[in-house]
């Protein structure tokens, strides 16, 4: 990101709303809340050791650090895709550590989770692609094709809603993942990388599309190694290092070289 195109990123960022991801004037709500949280893999590797952290609605918080600092597990442990060895972790109430298998797809309708590879059914249409998570719920189909247009809408593609993704670009792509795992009214967003893929002029149009995701009031969790949009983006920035978290700030920065 360089130049004019950098420039008036950086007003955006500027003039959006204040710093952090959170709306003025709203109750501070606890989403997500991890007490003394240790990740031992059978391997011996502590990927997370001793973590605690708070992180509340409305919240717009990047995860950074270097390649194998614990992120990922981080990520995974929020939506129950790992669970801890030692320690607890709620969202939106649920002690996910110990909820009951039955319970789980309850839970994980309430986390939405965007990838850095977008990670579409290749066969199916974008429309079908976003409807497929309202159908495994077993929504009623006049609520599904209504819901899965709005998001369309929202993601500026509904005129595209017939293209499988082999005929849609990788911006096109995401943005698809991203309607996807919206659809249900998550509570929150855990995205990985979401631009990790994609070029700079791409990336910022997919971090205008979060942002307004998170304006309307989902939390946003999100991962990177984007130096350029955290900086310019400011919000809150929670740094994992061997497995600790080193550093959290409100208005915080990148803080890394690579």
């Amino acid at each position: 990101m360089t130049g004019q195109f950098m420039e008036t990123f950086a007003v955006w960022c500027r003039t959006r709303r204040p710093a952090g991801g959170i709306r003025q004037n709203r109750e501070v709500i606890t989403l997500i809340e991890m007490q003394d949280v240790w990740k031992t893999y059978p391997n011996g590797t502590h990927a997370l050791q001793g973590i605690s952290v708070k992180i509340d609605r409305n919240e717009f918080v990047y995860v950074v650090g270097p390649s194998g600092a614990g992120k990922s597990t981080f990520m995974k442990l929020i939506y129950r895709e790992e669970t801890p060895t030692k320690g607890q972790i709620s969202v939106g109430g649920f002690n996910i550590g110990k909820l009951k298998p039955r319970k789980i797809p309850y839970v994980r309708r309430n986390i939405g989770v965007v990838f850095q590879d977008f990670r579409l059914l290749p066969r199916l249409t974008a429309y079908e692609n976003i409807a497929f998570a309202m159908e495994v719920i077993e929504a009623p189909k006049k609520i599904i094709k209504k819901r899965v247009n709005e998001v369309l809408d929202l993601v500026g593609l509904r005129s595209k809603a017939n293209r499988e993704p082999s005929q849609l670009s990788g911006g096109e792509q995401q943005r698809i993942a991203i309607a996807r795992a919206i659809v249900n009214n998550p509570s929150v967003i855990i995205a990985d990388e979401p631009t990790g893929n994609l070029d700079p002029e791409t990336s910022w149009g997919i971090m205008q599309l979060l942002d307004e995701i998170n304006f309307r009031g989902t939390t946003i969790v999100m991962a990177t190694h984007n130096r350029d949009i955290v900086n310019k983006m400011r919000k809150r920035v929670l740094a994992i290092e061997h497995g600790n978290i080193v550093r959290d700030q409100v208005r915080g920065e990148y803080g890394y070289e690579f």
